[in-house]
Parts: C-alpha cells; sequence; structure tokens
C-alpha cells in the first residue's frame, strides 16, 4: 500500500511534512517531546486505525499512537515514523445514565469527561490534571482513588486495532483486557472506553494552599499524623517542594475533600492552624478539581519527569534535606523545579490482588520530579534529567528496583538499543505479572509493532 493508496481509502486526514498543518499535527503538551514524523494520521475509526497499521508495516515505519500528547518522554511521537492520532475525531464522550458508564473516544482528554460526567452527577477516577489524556493505560491514580482504585478498576470494557479489530473486557479476548489494564499501548490501539462511573456532588473542597519554609518542619509533622491516621476514601493531599512566581522557596498543597467547605476545613484543621501565607480552598464545582495545577503544568513548555515511589513509611527524617536540595537544584531562574508527594489513600488501590490486572499492587504513595525550563537546548535537558534523577535518588537511596508510576517515566522506548532505556525496566515496571505479559504480547503484538512504552517482549 502506497501513501496515495491509503489516502483514497481513509475517512481521516493524512498530514505530511509538506502540508500547511505539519508543525500543529506533530506539537505535543511539552515542546521538547515533538518528533518530525513522516506521516501523521487522524484517525476517524477503528477501522482508520487498521489501514494506517496496515500502511506503517509495509512502509516500514514506526508507529507511535497519540490521545492527548500529555507525555514528556516523546512516546507519543515517532521520528521519521507513522502516529497514529486520535485527538481530532475520537475525542468524545457520552454517558449512559442508567447504567452508569461513559463511553469515552480514545482521543478524549480529562475535562470532556469529567464535564460530561457530573452534568449527571456522575465522575470516574481520573487523573489530577484536566488535559491529560490516557493516563488510564498506566495505572490511572486520582482524587477519587480513594473510594474507587485506579482509573484501570473502573475500566469496563475497551475496543483496539492491532490490525484486527476487537472488543476486550471480562469476558471477551479475557487476556487482552488484562494486559491493557496497566501495560499501556503495547498491544494495539484503545478506540474506545468503557469506564465505570459513580455518583458526584456536584460541589467539594479543593484547592491551593502555600506555606513558608518556615513551617516546614511543623508541616511535616503534621502531614505525617494525618497520613499516619490513615485518611478517608474521601480525601487527598498533594504537596509540593517549590518555588512560587517570586521564585522565592515555598510548599505547597494541593487539598480535596470530597464534601463541603466546613467539612474540608474541619477535616484539614491541623494543616490550617499553622496559617498558611496563601489559602485558594474553597468550595467549588467538581469539575475545577483537576484544574488546579493547569497554571503549572500548561502546554508548551519544555519538560522533563521522572517518579518514583516514597518508602511504605512516611519519610519524615528524610525530608528536610531534601527540601533544601530541592530549593537548591531550583535556585537558577531559566528553571522551574518542582517535588511532589501523592498523598491519595491507598487502601482502595491495594486491596485489588497483584494478579488481577497487569498493573501491579502493594504500592506506596508516588512522587514526581519536574523540571519545567525556558531554553530547548542540550545543556538545559541535561540539567533538568539530572536534577530530577537526584531528587528521586535523595528519596529512594538509588534503588534500581524503584522505577516509580509507569506514567511517570522519563524514558519514551523500552527496547534495548543504544542509548533508549533497557528491556529490563519493563520486567520491573510490570514484576511478577511479566511473564504473563509476554504470553499476550506473543499473541497479540509478535512483530512489535507498538514499542513506545516499557516494551514486553515477546515469550
Amino acid at each position: 500500500m502506497d501513501l496515495a493508496t491509503l489516502k483514497a481509502a481513509f475517512k481521516g486526514d493524512i498530514v505530511t511534512p509538506s502540508d500547511a498543518d505539519y508543525d500543529q499535527a506533530i506539537a505535543r503538551w511539552a515542546k521538547n517531546a515533538a518528533r518530525k514524523a513522516a506521516v501523521v494520521a487522524f484517525v476517524k475509526d477503528a477501522e482508520d486505525v487498521s489501514l494506517a497499521i496496515k500502511y506503517a508495516k509495509e512502509s516500514q515505519l514506526t508507529i507511535a499512537v497519540k490521545c492527548g500528547g500529555h507525555n514528556a518522554s516523546g512516546a507519543s511521537s515517532a521520528e521519521g515514523g507513522l502516529v497514529i492520532d486520535l485527538s481530532r475525531y475520537l475525542n468524545g464522550v457520552t454517558v449512559d445514565v442508567e447504567k452508569r458508564l461513559g463511553y469515552v473516544g480514545g482521543g478524549a482528554i480529562w475535562e470532556t469527561v469529567d464535564q460530561t460526567a457530573i452534568a449527571h452527577g456522575l465522575a470516574t477516577v481520573g487523573g489530577t490534571v484536566n488535559h491529560v489524556d490516557w493516563l488510564i493505560l498506566g495505572g490511572g491514580y486520582g482524587w477519587l482513588s480513594g473510594a474507587y482504585g485506579l482509573a484501570i478498576d473502573n475500566l469496563a470494557t475497551v475496543v483496539t486495532a492491532d490490525g484486527s479489530i476487537l472488543t476486550a473486557n471480562e469476558k471477551e479476548n479475557a487476556d487482552l483486557f488484562w494486559g491493557i489494564r496497566g501495560a499501556g499501548s503495547n498491544f494495539g490501539v484503545i478506540t474506545e472506553f468503557v469506564l465505570q462511573l459513580h455518583p458526584q456532588r456536584r460541589t467539594i473542597f479543593c484547592g491551593l494552599v502555600i506555606f513558608s519554609p518556615d513551617k516546614l518542619e511543623a508541616l511535616l509533622d503534621v502531614t505525617q499524623a494525618w497520613w499516619d491516621k490513615g485518611p478517608s476514601e474521601k480525601e487527598g493531599v498533594l504537596q509540593g517542594f517549590t518555588r512560587g512566581p517570586d521564585h522565592q522557596p515555598a510548599i505547597v498543597m494541593f487539598l480535596f475533600y470530597n464534601g463541603s467547605e466546613a467539612e474540608g476545613r474541619e477535616n484539614f484543621k491541623a494543616f490550617f492552624d499553622l496559617k498558611p501565607v496563601a489559602d485558594f480552598a474553597h468550595e467549588k464545582p467538581y469539575e475545577v478539581l483537576n484544574t488546579l495545577q493547569n497554571g503549572i503544568a500548561g502546554p508548551g513548555q519544555n519538560v522533563y519527569m521522572k517518579g518514583c515511589f516514597a518508602p511504605s513509611e512516611f519519610p519524615r527524617a528524610l525530608l528536610p534535606a531534601v527540601f533544601t536540595r530541592t530549593m537548591e537544584l531550583s535556585a537558577p531562574e531559566q528553571y522551574t523545579v518542582a517535588l511532589l508527594f501523592e498523598y491519595f489513600p491507598l487502601g482502595k488501590v491495594n486491596s485489588v490482588p497483584d494478579d488481577a490486572t497487569a498493573y501491579r499492587r502493594h504500592l506506596s504513595p508516588n512522587v514526581l520530579s519536574v523540571v519545567y525550563y525556558k531554553e530547548e537546548s542540550d545543556e538545559a535537558f541535561k540539567y533538568s534529567r539530572d536534577t530530577t534523577h537526584e531528587l528521586c535518588s535523595l528519596i529512594t537511596g538509588k534503588s534500581a528496583d524503584n522505577l516509580g508510576y509507569g506514567n511517570y517515566s522519563p524514558d519514551s522506548e523500552a527496547l534495548p538499543v543504544e542509548g533508549l532505556a533497557p528491556v529490563s525496566k519493563a520486567s520491573v515496571n510490570f514484576g511478577a505479572n511479566y511473564k504473563r505479559l509476554q504470553q499476550i504480547k506473543r499473541k497479540y503484538d509478535p512483530e512489535l509493532l507498538f514499542h513506545k512504552w516499557f516494551v514486553i517482549t515477546p515469550a
């Protein structure tokens, strides 16, 4: 199949470097994640996906899949390859109110999911930024994880295309459904997700609260007491070490309580008693919750991020020194550095057996080290990479088996290619589930067409 034949049969749009909208087609949330693809295929349906895959195979082009492009690693881009882009046409959400199910296009962003579902008094587990897309393929933590687990725990069925078109759920292609829930796009292109929705009050207590560095010790004591007590399923906290708009050191907290403002302030009273320098937490519409970080994590910046898991016990003794080092590394004004601790209640998440989905359990809180930088240069990239790795190593003690949350991985590939992440990282990421995933990979993708994220080698 040549390009002209593909265009003739294709329902969507084919964009190549000669087209006026090419630069827009390859742009990504993180500027440094853009790659110069040979072909961008904006698919309209699963049949378009199958055609694009067939063309890529016959033309020997690397395949990447783009939903919303919210990844700093370049996993949704393909230098000289073919990008299957779901965002232009497969971006809608419909709700079956009676069954409490959301039918979500593979290219929809979480803003659309939030707004469509809450209009019916419903919600499901998403991320913490509303312009993300399919974090669900790598697990999916969010503000509602305390109540409903991971996003993959709320996935009812998917439609995938790997050249063929398959529906996968607990009863149909159950092995594929098991693998997709945590192993990302290793097995095909997801054109539709069906998500379980849950009743959700229309307003919640949430917002940004900022503390000055002199409150660090007291704040860590309060945070440890809150965490050790065991937060309820109705709450969650993101706590970050960073610098404010004035470039002064600060501790920021994003608070969430699934209730009224009076209930939320009572729940977090010990934090508010420390008298933050700024308090933007109020009772707000539910759909505002996943916008809280948008001002920081907006598109069009250069970004490097790396994740790790925090120790199982609250790392109180480590954190003052970690804060000091974060402030040292964030001193140059051309970099915005943040070290973010995600304190979501994990009881529901870890109640799921380790082998129930491809994503492993027995988890501790996520830590995200991220640097936004202005100049796209080798020097800036190196500084950002070294900063994120150093801060994570302060948390993990340089543990080789602590890759952290896969969706926060800086590596766009996991094949044994020089300069890229070795395949052993996939084994670490999926733990005891890796061998089963190898069998499923052999069945659904023996040719390794899909190799942009913690790639599983076929058994």
